[in-house]
């Protein structure tokens, strides 16, 4: 009867930790921040109290202490054998979009996690074992211990991470020093861009255009924290003498963060895309988000050189403090022939936007020289972000001829508005790495231009809008009803505002679907359409988001 015990303690231990293992996903999702952890573990029941562990540990206690009379008997010990296995079993995720990755912090993390779900528990054990004394409630004891120490899994998870407080923060410091290190000794010019979006997309066309001339490095995909940029430096700058520019894309989701990789990095160009809703329950208010993004205009010397998106009214307010003296503003919806005194330099104007991609001119207002710029880029947000990279390009040294024909040949980055068609004949519109009003609104609109056949649009609507989010949804489906003519909405209830504004702008509500995973529309979609059709595949939420 003992070793029976034992088992289903060791069955209870094993479940506990592969809770942990499993809770650890969301957890570095959640960038191992315990306070975004725990919104979102408490943002439904069955993540924090799970029912099939509590019914397996109820029923095993209950038929133990039933059967439990007879002298010498295994029978309970058995029960409560099979009802821990079945109590802590753990079915697969159906969809995982972002599988849990083993870095070397990860592993710390959960080695310290492991022995604290391990210590949590046989202290339950203990003290459980101080209120039932009675040798015939043994198995009962082991159960009640078992179930706590498996619904304590994240906060077996939390302490782990605080155990592990002073050894990453040693970690991050040598990680740091080093990348400052090679920054000094390598030496490039550094170029700083950040924004609520844009980012990625603004680096990856500045280091191509850059790259026409001078020999470039830009941090890799969305590598925009400190550590991240820390990575990039330390893997790929090291001893690399050759790299001129150095790119670096700057996130933030408090005040401070980017102001601590400009003092890492010590940009002398600093670029501002946008200030906007996104990731704005973060940050409370688009007056917070502009006064985190202007730290790294602040962080510039005063010989420094600052880059403007003129169109963003708290864009705009940035350039108008006036520093540094060196400010270049751009615009696409100026006038290049009534340009206001102190306005933007780089105007684009004559817009044309087609399924061959987007035809503008590019007028410098400090020489008056006029380029025409071709790209097979779509979405006219895209604009924006060319203009800045012209700027930055120019005032580098580049000639307006020179940054027009290395446009020609911009390629968007990964996920973002890929337009490609299918061995069958569909057309596949990927702008599922992040959704913002203004790309959205854009994505939309290339949807909208391919008129031969069905336009479908997957969407999970967007997120992290704070007291916007429901407004800006309720818009977003409004747009989409002017542009598609079939809707599947992912998630059914981050979606209702989606859904909302379809149906207000007489969306047909038959050709109106909302399924609960990326998989179902998927399949709608390889099932129904045809050559002709096209599908447009507007974001694509973490799998904390998951129902």
């Amino acid at each position: 009867m003992d070793f029976l015990l034992f088992i289903t303690g060791i069955i209870w231990l094993g479940g506990t930790w592969l809770r942990v293992y499993r809770q650890a996903q969301f957890y570095q999702i959640e960038e191992y921040k315990s306070g975004r952890y725990v919104r979102w573990l408490f943002d439904q029941r069955s993540r924090w109290l799970p029912g099939r562990p509590v019914v397996g540990a109820v029923v095993g206690m209950g038929l133990g202490l039933l059967l439990g009379e007879a002298p010498g008997s295994i029978l309970p010990g058995v029960i409560g054998l099979v009802a821990a296995g079945v109590a802590v079993w753990q079915p697969a995720p159906a969809e995982v979009k972002k599988p849990f990755k083993a870095t070397a912090r990860a592993k710390r993390l959960l080695a310290a996690a492991f022995v604290v779900a391990a210590l949590l528990l046989a202290v339950y054990l203990w003290l459980i074992s101080l209120v039932l004394t009675s040798e015939m409630l043994a198995g009962a004891r082991v159960m009640l211990a078992g179930l706590l120490a498996f619904l304590c899994a994240p906060l077996a998870l939390m302490l782990g991470n605080l155990l592990m407080t002073p050894v990453e923060a040693l970690f991050r410091r040598r990680f740091v020093a080093q990348a400052r290190a090679i920054l000094e000794r390598v030496h490039p010019t550094v170029i700083g861009i950040t924004g609520s979006y844009g980012k990625t997309t603004t680096k990856t066309y500045l280091a191509e255009i850059l790259n026409g001339r001078y020999r470039t490095y830009p941090t890799p995909k969305s590598y925009n924290t400190i550590m991240g940029v820390c990575l990039a430096i330390n893997q790929d700058l090291a001893d690399n003498y050759s790299v001129e520019y150095f790119i670096a894309e700057m996130g933030a989701y408090v005040p401070g963060e980017i102001a601590g990789i400009c003092d890492l990095t010590h940009p002398t160009i600093s670029i501002v895309v946008e200030v906007g809703p996104q990731h704005l329950e973060r940050f409370g208010s688009l007056e917070n988000t502009a006064k985190a993004k202007y730290e790294i205009i602040k962080a510039l010397p005063p010989d420094g050189a600052g880059v403007f998106n003129w169109d963003n009214p708290y864009v705009r307010e940035m350039y108008e403090r006036g520093y540094p003296a060196t400010r270049l503003a751009v615009s696409k919806t100026a006038d290049p022939a009534d340009v206001p005194e102190n306005g933007p330099r780089f105007i684009a104007s004559g817009i044309h936007e087609s399924l061959d991609g987007l035809r503008f001119t590019v007028t410098d207002g400090e020489t008056g020289l006029s380029e025409t710029f071709t790209t097979a880029l779509l979405g006219q947000h895209n604009i924006t972000n060319i203009l800045l990279a012209t700027a930055v390009a120019v005032h580098e040294g580049m000639s307006l001829k020179e940054v027009a024909f290395r446009v020609k040949g911009l390629q968007p980055p990964e996920h973002r508005l890929v337009r490609q068609v299918t061995a069958g004949g569909i057309t596949i519109i990927n702008d599922a790495y992040s959704a913002n009003p203004v790309g959205a609104a854009g994505a939309l609109r290339v949807l909208g231009m391919h008129t031969g056949g069905e336009r479908l649009l997957i969407t999970p609507g967007m997120i992290e809008l704070g007291d916007r989010m429901e407004q800006e949804n309720h818009t977003l489906g409004k747009t989409a009803a002017q542009y598609a003519s079939e809707v599947f909405l992912v998630g059914r209830e981050q979606t209702a505002p989606v859904r909302a504004g379809l149906l207000d702008a007489g969306f047909p509500a038959e050709r109106l679907h909302v399924v609960d995973t990326l998989a179902e529309a998927v399949a709608w979609y390889q099932a129904n359409l045809k050559p002709g059709d096209t599908v447009l595949f507007l974001n694509d939420l973490p799998d904390t988001y998951a129902r």
